[in-house]
């Protein structure tokens, strides 16, 4: 059956079962748009090509499935890269189609060319060109494959305009199913024999491929064992937070008791985390080049295992794969005063800190923790207001946290819709500060044409917090270039359509969420923030007055 290059591709993507795209529309890709037209996939159309790529990145975190996002060539591909430096950062699975000129023009500086290979090349797992229209399966079929295998990621995919709109008579390809892997008995029994010889184990988990079998299985091979578990930075889901052996996240605000723990550890038990610079605080609290310490590291990709930190026993397999075989396995010893003492820092860590102002960002937290239904998704992007969540937000069930381990700034609201989207039936909340919102507020116009209804709670304080409090502790009330101006946020959600309303006071909290939940609709809480709180142990005044000390 001959079908032009558009329609070759959206029935691939048809075939492959990709349930919506995200695309900003641009003349390069027509015959794209038109094999969707009747496709049956929703085409979310966005407001920049940023959004759009964290809301396809958001959906591959949420699916296991490459998140699907079309964007046009040279502006609109470099828009995109921050979704992609997320999706690769953050192990997640997703194709950019990028919109390419017709390559008989090639290397002619022709109106927005770029090298997508130069460009993407250290950002994405794999980027390539199809210049050929009957190449398109194989290209898509590989893409995916790419995308999904080892540890996941980005693949860029630029599609020239006269291949799209060439026809060809080629059949679409199918996925082969991958049997999931199976250790042998002699890998596992090394595993429980290094464990046995431990005095103080602990297990982080973290990374790609988890689903809600492999945290009841992490449960139960914790509680079997007694071993306490702690979890990579934004990956707090991994675990109910309220089992006996959790023991709290590794992350940029960490516990400085789970800090100690990570220190005084004999015995590491890394469940699909790469173990990096967040989780270590910059590599300090375990040291590369003597670790002092047994490590099994187990991925599922062998390039990862070895990369920072040489394991005593190295393990190519998914995180889930290896707990499942884990779960059954007998007790190795009695750590259960360790793993004890482990929960207790935790719940004395999460026993809220009072911080100065009316609305206090602790409060706001604690309420939603409380009162969201188990199954609720929180999203956030970056900057200080996301301590408060991480340190006081208890999460119950597997897929109810998205978060960028990048650390990248405006993800926080196009994750947001991506899930409303998803799951429609689910409360999803998201946290910003007012920085990181206009990031991306833009989106809220996407929000409301296709009917996503997240609740945002924008954490107003007038400034890039982040920013302004390594500034105090560098160069003390030497304020340059972290104040901001900021509009009516909940003005702002109005014009737009959606439901907006101001707090200024903790008590008003509850209640103002409760409207933004029956608007049934895009809503902004804009929370006023005090000067003052800058970290959830630190006043702006006390790090000023400790750097001007020091």
């Amino acid at each position: 059956m001959i079908r032009h290059g558009g329609k070759i591709l959206s029935d691939q993507l048809v075939k492959l079962g990709v349930a919506r795209v995200f695309s900003v529309p641009g003349e390069s890709f027509l015959a794209a748009l038109d094999g969707l037209y009747d496709s049956g996939i929703p085409n979310i159309v966005c407001r920049q090509e940023g959004g759009a790529a964290m809301m396809a990145e958001a959906y591959g975190k949420m699916t296991g499935q490459p998140g699907v996002c079309f964007v046009t060539r040279g502006p609109g591909a470099t828009n995109a890269a921050a979704g992609v430096h997320i999706a690769m950062q953050d192990s997640t699975p997703m194709v950019l189609f990028v919109g390419q000129i017709d390559n008989h023009h090639t290397d002619r500086e022709t109106f927005q060319e770029i090298d997508y290979k130069a460009v993407f090349g250290g950002l994405a797992k794999w980027v390539a060109q199809v210049n050929d229209t009957d190449r398109l399966p194989e290209y898509i079929g590989r893409a995916f494959r790419v995308a999904m295998s080892g540890r996941p990621g980005p693949v860029v995919l630029a599609l020239p305009e006269n291949m799209l709109s060439g026809s060809a008579d080629v059949p679409d390809l199918t996925m082969p199913a991958l049997p999931a892997p199976i250790l042998s008995s002699d890998t596992i029994q090394s595993v429980m024999h290094a464990l046995s010889q431990a005095e103080r184990p602990l297990i982080v988990a973290g990374g790609p491929h988890w689903n809600t079998q492999a945290q009841a299985d992490l449960q139960a091979f914790s509680e079997t064992q007694q071993v306490p578990v702690a979890v990579a930075f934004r990956r707090q889901d991994y675990i109910d937070n309220h089992h006996a052996n959790y023991a709290g996240d590794l992350n940029v605000g960490i516990n400085p008791k789970l800090a100690q723990r990570v220190r005084d550890a004999d015995f590491l038990l890394l469940l699909g985390t790469r173990f990096g610079d967040i989780e270590t605080q910059g590599y300090t609290l375990v040291d590369p080049a003597n670790p002092q310490k047994t490590i099994v590291h187990i991925h599922a990709d062998a390039d990862e295992i070895g990369r920072v930190y040489t394991p005593n026993i190295g393990i190519t397999a998914t995180a889930p794969a290896a707990l499942k075989q884990l779960a059954q396995t007998a007790p190795a010893g009695d750590w259960a005063n360790w793993t004890t003492a482990a929960r207790a820092d935790y719940e004395a860590w999460i026993t809220p800190q009072e911080s100065p102002g009316a609305l206090k960002q602790e409060a706001v937290i604690k309420h939603l923790s409380q009162a969201l239904p188990d199954d609720a998704i929180i999203t956030n992007g970056a900057g200080n207001y996301a301590a408060w969540l991480h340190r006081y937000f208890v999460y119950r069930q597997h897929g109810t946290q998205l978060a960028p381990t990048s650390g990248s700034m405006g993800y926080g609201f196009p994750a947001a819709i991506s899930a409303s989207l998803n799951h429609p039936d689910r409360t999803v909340v998201c946290l910003a500060g007012d920085g990181c919102f206009q990031m991306t507020c833009n989106e809220m116009s996407t929000a409301v044409q296709h009917r996503a209804k997240p609740i945002v709670i924008v954490m107003n304080n007038g400034r890039y917090g982040t920013i302004r409090m390594h500034q105090e502790k560098h160069y003390p009330g030497r304020v340059s270039g972290t104040a901001l101006a900021n509009p009516d946020f909940a003005a702002l959600a109005r014009a737009y359509g959606g439901h907006g309303e101001v707090v200024t006071k903790s008590e008003d909290f509850p209640a103002a969420f409760d409207r933004a939940q029956a608007s049934g609709t895009l809503a902004v809480i804009e929370c006023q923030v005090d000067e003052e709180a800058l970290t959830t142990g630190a006043t702006l005044s006390a790090v000023r007055a400790a750097a001007m000390k020091d």
